[in-house]
């Protein structure tokens, strides 16, 4: 897998490329705006991805749901780990496809966790679409070295996204009733892994 030493796209490298920055300002203020007991219940009843046989699902659920998150702690690693990876691959692929491959992996994840679970509570948070960026990153960058937290040890990104991968299939498989939509993560990645079969790892250019 080719990781880039060789292709130079882009000579105006950003911390916060304008689609990063924009997911995650707002993100931050739907999560403020779930604050508020009024909008909290209009956003979840409206924004939340509910299954079909609730009587609440409307399409564009599957998308807004990727805006809502539960916590403080979900909604913080969800986005620090759109911006420490996704940083990298919109400055190389470019705002436009990036914007594209994160919104198609986030509806991806979702009907994928629609089709396996069916029916239980509504899922709420951008961690299908992360994931989607995780393998992005994995493909892209397979040697680059990630810092572990616990244990604090550096792993090559190819290892990192495999290990995630396996994690999310033996927790879904294993703990189908956590709470915790492991499908959706698992959808993200699939439809990632197949959106870069199609396009190949090279952008299409800058778009800032």
């Amino acid at each position: 897998m080719n990781s880039f030493d060789n292709y130079s796209p882009n000579t105006q490298f950003s911390f916060f490329p304008p689609a990063v920055k924009h997911l995650l300002i707002i993100n931050a203020l739907v999560y403020v705006a779930l604050i508020n007991p009024i909008f909290q219940r209009f956003l979840i009843e409206y924004g939340a991805l509910w299954p079909v046989t609730s009587g609440l699902f409307y399409p564009w659920q599957l998308v807004t749901y990727m805006f809502l998150h539960a916590s403080f702690g979900h909604i913080f690693f969800n986005l620090f780990a759109l911006w420490i990876f996704g940083q990298g691959i919109e400055n190389y692929w470019g705002t436009r496809r990036f914007v594209t491959y994160y919104f198609l992996t986030g509806v991806g994840a979702a009907l994928l966790h629609m089709w396996i679970s069916g029916g239980g509570a509504p899922t709420i948070g951008a961690s299908g679409a992360v994931y989607g960026i995780l393998l992005a990153f994995g493909m892209m960058f397979p040697d680059r070295y990630i810092m572990l937290l616990i244990p604090p040890i550096p792993i090559k990104a190819k290892y990192f996204v495999a290990i995630f991968g396996v994690i999310e299939l033996m927790s879904g498989l294993m703990r189908p009733d956590s709470g915790i939509a492991h499908f959706a993560h698992l959808g993200g990645m699939v439809v990632g892994y197949v959106l870069i079969k199609i396009w190949g790892l090279k952008g299409e250019g800058n778009y800032y």
